[in-house]
């Protein structure tokens, strides 16, 4: 039987934002749905023993976007991962696009990740900040999207990929603390 540390009295689902039919941006040999989807994956692991949750797939896989929003609008959080990037290889950072209803936790996500990998902390931005004006996840789906770093930085990239296993750990803290109880979204292990 499964026993967790705190009540959780919110539901949470994670997404993958990419997949092999739509592989995102790609950058120093790597695609944006690679590191998502094993993001995804990892996150999956290190959030089983702490909360209940779905994601938006099975290992290596997501849901066309139509499924992952319907599947979003059903629960109380919805956080979906992608890669940034940028046509100047010196962008960097984190950055979360939501609604300002989920700020805070955007807030805390950009800080715990930024903290990990020592990258900027661009924050949490409107939906509109981001490449396209309009975010299916977020318009439809009231979820929240986590720029993980820029894919077209060199750096951010070999950062990302000497941490991973800390950065699954530091978003996940975030993420239990925003769905359980008494836990405040700003808590995270450095």
């Amino acid at each position: 039987m499964r026993q967790y540390a705190a009540l959780q009295e919110k539901s949470l689902y994670i997404a993958a934002g990419h997949s092999d039919t739509d592989p995102g941006a790609v950058g120093h040999g790597h695609t944006e749905a690679d590191i998502v989807l094993e993001f995804r994956d990892l996150l999956a692991d290190y959030l089983r023993r702490r909360v209940i949750f779905d994601k938006d797939g099975a290992p290596g896989q997501n849901l066309p976007l139509r499924e992952a929003i319907g599947a979003a609008k059903a629960h109380d959080l919805a956080v979906e991962f992608h890669c940034n990037a940028f046509t100047n290889p010196a962008a960097t950072g984190v950055e979360t696009l939501s609604r300002r209803q989920h700020y805070p936790l955007g807030n805390a996500l950009c800080q715990a990740i930024a903290d990990t990998l020592g990258i900027a902390n661009r924050g949490a931005k409107g939906e509109a900040s981001g490449q396209h004006s309009r975010l299916a996840f977020i318009a439809q789906g009231g979820g929240l999207i986590v720029e993980l770093f820029f894919i077209t930085n060199k750096s951010d990239l070999a950062k990302y990929i000497a941490n991973r296993r800390r950065v699954v750990a530091a978003v996940g803290d975030v993420l239990v603390a925003a769905v359980c109880q008494g836990e405040a979204p700003t808590a995270y292990a450095a």
